[in-house]
């Protein structure tokens, strides 16, 4: 496994970069939860970084994939 045995408990992060990476993620979907009412601009920025720093980690970014979820979830432009 990636990140340590999952059934031995909580699966670590071996890089200093991956646990920044984690904590901006946190960070964004915290905002993205104070915001997503408010401004859906915004809040779909949010969940945007929060992607994306979860991509710096596993190794997988896609803006198609957050516009997906935004027009599936959202209804933007209908």
């Amino acid at each position: 496994p990636r990140c340590g045995d999952p059934l031995s408990g909580s699966p670590s992060l071996t890089q200093s970069r991956h646990s920044l990476h984690l904590r901006d993620c946190a960070a964004a979907l915290a905002r993205y939860g104070r915001e997503r009412r408010q401004d859906l601009g915004l809040a779909a920025e949010r969940l945007r970084l929060a992607r994306r720093h979860l991509g710096h980690i596993t190794g997988q970014v896609g803006t198609e994939d957050v516009l997906d979820i935004i027009f599936r979830d959202f209804c933007v432009g209908k």
